[in-house]
């Protein structure tokens, strides 16, 4: 691609992330410009060159949210955003949902960006706010998956409903017992996601060939280190790659 770089938006529950890309001498390449992340009431992303040529967003914002973000991205750049949405299918990557409108964009995107890279039966996670884990059978459909509370989550969970139970932020760094309140919370909740993610692999291994493992997320490289599975992959950027 020659010309202006593309600008991609990330817009989540709690965090707005950006990339600006240009494409690259090699067909499907591309040179990332820059990248962040803040909350989606910043405007750090704004400050991008006014020449971009186009503008892609993944967006689980709510309507306003996105019709205000589309407002800035006129006002700013003076091109129309595209606003990715769950398909029925893309390519031969087929989603199993009723309606498959009601699916997350992002948790969409994952899967098609890792249907992209790899082409045997697929385990996709993505540990942000939420913990997803979806499952892709060899031929690319969409074999169903799981929405688990992510950490940050379940550790206001534990804070807002517990009188007694107070911690700092941090993370484990192991899944061994605590000896600490604060070590107790972290490395509970890290033996939960942990275990979520293997007995999902447990569950696919019981009606089919073990799936390869593709993470994304905040938290995504930090489970993949407490779940040592051999030929696991963490891409940062799925969601974007997704998008592309």
């Amino acid at each position: 691609m020659s010309g202006h770089p593309i600008l991609q938006l990330d817009l989540g529950n709690t965090r707005l992330k950006w990339r600006l890309i240009e494409g690259g001498a090699e067909p499907g390449g591309e040179t990332v410009l820059g990248r962040g992340a803040c909350a989606p009431a910043d405007e750090a992303w704004l400050a991008q060159p006014a020449t971009v040529a186009a503008v892609q967003v993944a967006s689980v914002a709510g309507e306003a949210t996105e019709a205000a973000l589309a407002r800035r991205v006129r006002d700013r750049f003076g091109v129309e955003p595209w606003f990715a949405r769950a398909a029925a299918r893309s390519g031969d990557l087929v989603n199993s949902y009723a309606d498959p409108g009601r699916m997350g964009v992002d948790r969409w995107l994952a899967m098609v960006a890792a249907r992209a890279r790899c082409r045997e039966r697929l385990c996709v996670v993505d540990a942000g706010s939420a913990l997803t884990i979806d499952l892709v059978a060899a031929d690319g459909c969409h074999e169903g998956g799981y929405i688990i509370p992510g950490t940050a989550l379940m550790a206001r969970a534990l804070l807002a409903d517990t009188d007694r139970v107070r911690f700092e932020a941090g993370a484990a760094d192991s899944l061994a017992p605590g000896r600490s309140t604060a070590d107790c919370v972290h490395r509970g909740i890290a033996l939960a996601q942990v275990g979520a993610l293997q007995l999902a692999l447990a569950e696919a291994a019981a009606s089919g060939p073990a799936p390869t493992v593709i993470a994304s997320g905040g938290g995504g490289e930090a489970l993949l280190a407490l779940t040592p599975l051999v030929g696991a992959e963490y891409r940062q950027d799925l969601v974007f790659e997704g998008l592309a």
